[in-house]
């Protein structure tokens, strides 16, 4: 009886998902004979739930009180329940936070509650997100932000403290010894002080009723794609810019925890422009193993002075990108843009970065919460949401970088 039940179950989640898909391939919302036909549905998974629960309780406690002949039983039914409720939940879930987007806590189940841990509040409701909505949602924010491409990045379940160590030096050398010997101490390599504490920050965004229930677009795309762009701006400048303090250490950022100016060059440069011979000194102060998978960054009115120079022979040092998706090249490097790095250039000023960028590390909490607001912009049919994102970033080697910085003109 319990296995019919919870196959039942299953297939009732699988049409609910299968109606869904059908309005999603179709690019329409769904009508509300679908919505009908959805709602009808999940309250009927919900009261296969209860039963099945109270069904399994009871034969734990028959198996409690040593009555074997169900003992059998109880493990066929944890069985096909374990691994249908392992099938089903994540798709239950991502289901269930589809109907909340859309239409509100107050129309979920109180088993849907439960699978987002919502709740309310007097601005409207809350839940937890979804971990697929999240994993595609930092997709999105590292195609926008090309720095989370080139960073080496962590994801962890819980915003505490990661506690990755900076290096602070490079290793030295290996030593050459015999059999028996361990090598010298190695005094060069230490580790910094600063752990990674995912920081909190929200984003706002306001989307009309007649965009949510006439789209053909899936509520959650138009509510990931326009978080995306939020946080996008917000990281990549945090990224750059970043003081560390309540938010991430930035690349720009003088620091003895990431970059101190003791990697600063300025060096060739003239207090108001970089010159090509500035470029080469910041190129080679870098040792070998960094310049193979070094990159610079600059802004664009940065780039429009660069993509001028020219060398001895009157050609320009600027290389041009010939192929799709492929970024320009400096001094044999690739260039990549961010409205983020400075721009201002007067003496002293940095106006651009060049380094390995796998040693900037990018911690992603992945606990998120999503707030709906109801009434705020009742006045003008739309529908707010708040999600609240936690994260950290910072250079963690010193030596893998080096800034471009304008001479001081003392």
């Amino acid at each position: 009886m319990i296995k019919e039940k919870i196959e039942k179950r299953a297939n009732l989640v699988a049409q609910a998902r299968e109606l869904v898909d059908i309005a999603d391939k179709e690019k329409r919302a769904m009508s509300a004979e679908e919505n009908e036909q959805y709602d009808k549905m999940l309250a009927d998974v919900e009261k296969l739930s209860e039963e099945i629960d109270k069904e399994t309780k009871l034969l734990e406690i028959e198996q409690r009180l040593s009555k074997p002949i169900n003992s059998d039983k109880l493990e066929m039914i944890k069985g096909i329940e374990g691994q249908s409720g392992q099938d089903n939940n994540k798709e239950f879930r991502m289901v269930a936070f589809r109907k909340f987007l859309s239409r509100g806590i107050s129309a979920m189940t109180p088993e849907e509650k439960r699978a987002l841990s919502a709740g309310t509040d007097e601005e409207g409701g809350y839940t937890i997100v979804p971990e697929q909505f999240i994993a595609q949602l930092l997709k999105d924010v590292d195609d926008i932000v090309y720095i989370r491409q080139l960073a080496t990045k962590y994801q962890i379940t819980k915003a505490a403290s990661l506690g990755i160590p900076s290096l602070e030096a490079d290793p030295a050398d290996a030593d050459w010894t015999t059999e028996l010997e361990t090598g010298s101490a190695d005094s060069t390599m230490s580790f910094g002080k600063r752990e990674f504490a995912p920081n909190p920050y929200a984003k706002r965004i306001k989307i009309s009723n007649a965009l949510i229930n006439r789209s053909a677009l899936p509520i959650e795309n138009i509510v990931r794609e326009r978080l995306a762009y939020k946080f996008a701006i917000t990281e990549e400048k945090a990224y750059m810019t970043g003081n560390g303090t309540g938010q991430p250490l930035g690349l720009f950022y003088a620091s003895n925890d990431g970059i101190p100016v003791s990697r600063d060059i300025s060096e060739g440069n003239t207090t108001t422009a970089p010159t090509f011979d500035g470029l080469i000194e910041a190129k080679y102060a870098l040792k070998q193993q960094y310049i193979a998978k070094a990159a610079w960054i600059f802004h664009r009115d940065c780039i429009k002075i660069l993509a001028k120079i020219k060398d001895e022979e009157k050609r320009y040092i600027w290389e041009q990108s010939v192929q799709a998706g492929q970024p320009d090249r400096l001094l044999g490097l690739p260039v990549y843009m961010s409205e983020f790095a400075p721009n201002t250039f007067t003496a002293g000023q940095y106006v651009g970065i060049i380094g390995d960028f796998s040693y900037y590390y990018i911690v992603d909490a992945l606990d998120m919460q999503l707030l709906r607001l109801n009434e705020l912009y009742a006045e003008t049919n739309q529908i707010g949401y708040i999600a609240r994102k936690e994260g950290d970033g910072m250079p963690v080697l010193k030596n893998a970088f080096a800034r471009v910085q304008l001479a001081s003109g003392s």
